[in-house]
């Protein structure tokens, strides 16, 4: 959000983020990005802006590695592989109650990596707590031969193309 220099707070949303029998991930984010925008109780009217991101390997959901031997093996998985993120954006109009969901992709294409590569990767960055066990934003770019989406933000979490039509269909100029 200060890429886009709008002022803004934080808040915490409540929800469970459990996917439902038969859910499709796409899906799924979206009802997390709907439900967490409007969980979140603000005393002014406002933009509450929710998303959700989940990594896709070989048609299956895989979370946050957490530790090192699952970052490893998430690694592993994805090697010279493309896998897939589903990125969930909503934003809820508190004084219209009117809430827009939107949905982003974006594949990534892994190069062959070594066991040692991966390796030191992880012990560098210790991605454990992003999706598919790396980050984008830093070192692992090293990890990819091949990045295909709209906004590399999506990537990171936030949709931040798709964020500014959406708050310009809502009134707010950005630029």
């Amino acid at each position: 959000m200060a890429k886009l220099s709008i002022p803004f707070i934080t808040a915490s949303p409540t929800c469970d983020e459990t996917p439902l029998k038969g859910e499709s991930p796409e899906n799924l984010v979206k009802r997390l990005a709907k439900t967490k925008a409007e969980s979140c109780i603000v005393d002014q009217p406002s933009l509450i802006i929710g998303s959700d991101q989940i990594c896709v390997i070989e048609g299956e959901i895989i979370g946050k590695p957490l530790n090192r031997q699952v970052a490893i093996e998430q690694l592993h998985r994805q090697n010279g592989k493309m896998i897939q993120f589903y990125t969930g954006l909503a934003v809820h109009n508190t004084t219209s109650k009117q809430t827009h969901v939107h949905l982003d992709t974006f594949n990534v294409h892994f190069r062959e990596l070594t066991q040692s590569q991966i390796e030191n990767y992880i012990d560098k960055e210790m991605p454990y707590d992003c999706a598919g066990s790396f980050k984008s934003e830093g070192l692992g770019i090293a990890l990819f031969k091949k990045l295909e989406g709209k906004d590399p933000n999506t990537l990171i979490g936030l949709p931040l193309i798709d964020l500014v039509e959406i708050l310009e269909q809502q009134g707010m100029n950005i630029l």
